[in-house]
């Protein structure tokens, strides 16, 4: 496979899921990839796979709901790869339950993981895409990133931080030829449904695949570098949220 202008891309929850996808979908494209997750197993899996269709692929096991050692870490993978062209931040957790029923520890985990270390993550590799003047920066959100549901508040309120993280990072890294992207995709079935923080009676059959946000995901990154979408909401089109 040759790719005269192969870029590189960074990805965390890439074990599974949207991430896992979209590593995937960037593989194919003939985009390097630098994986990130806490599950080692299954992120060695995806980079090999990746591996498989002719790209680079490297396996970086973290755990990022360690918010004191993310931006350090990620600091350390982008000097290693020398370049991070793309970052995607697709690591996060579902949680539901009521705001009264929610412990201070929950809430605090729900933000740490879904919100902190997102803004951690950027924080290690905007340095180098700042010296460059170019990359891309995409924060998979959700539908509860712009629209309220009882019984997630702690998750609605991490995405519509996420949300107002992207902006804010769009707004003052815009002139520095850097580009973000927000995607907010309704419920998706990946093995977030099955953890047990998440309680729900969703018909899993009618919802986005993992495969569909990474095709949008993807899209967003091959724009030329003039052009940005800077927000995506990508719903299922059989009537499930």
């Amino acid at each position: 496979m040759n790719h005269p202008t192969t870029k590189q891309a960074l990805i965390t929850g890439a074990s599974s899921g949207i991430g896992k996808a979209t590593a995937l979908a960037f593989a194919a494209e003939g985009i390097n990839l630098a994986l990130v997750s806490r599950e080692s197993e299954n992120l060695e899996a995806v980079a090999a796979a990746a591996r498989e269709v002719g790209v680079k692929a490297e396996a970086y096991p973290l755990d990022l709901a360690k918010i004191e050692q993310v931006q350090s870490s990620i600091s350390a993978i982008a000097a290693q790869l020398g370049a991070v062209d793309i970052l995607v931040n697709s690591a996060g957790m579902g949680y539901t339950g009521s705001l009264t029923e929610t412990s201070l520890a929950d809430w605090q985990n729900v933000l740490d993981l879904n919100l902190t270390s997102v803004w951690q993550c950027i924080l290690g590799v905007l340095p180098s895409m700042r010296d460059r003047g170019s990359g891309i920066i995409i924060n998979v959100s959700s539908i509860a990133g712009i629209q309220t549901f009882p019984n997630w508040g702690p998750y609605c309120v991490s995405k519509f931080g996420l949300m107002a993280l992207s902006k804010t990072l769009a707004a003052e890294e815009r002139a520095r030829g850097i580009r973000v992207t927000a995607i907010c995709p309704g419920s998706v079935n990946t093995p977030m449904w099955d953890t047990n923080t998440v309680q729900s009676d969703f018909d899993r059959s009618a919802m986005l695949t993992p495969e569909i946000v990474a095709q949008s995901i993807l899209h967003a990154v091959q724009l030329p570098a003039s052009a940005v979408i800077e927000e995506i909401t990508l719903m299922s089109n059989a009537g499930v949220l």
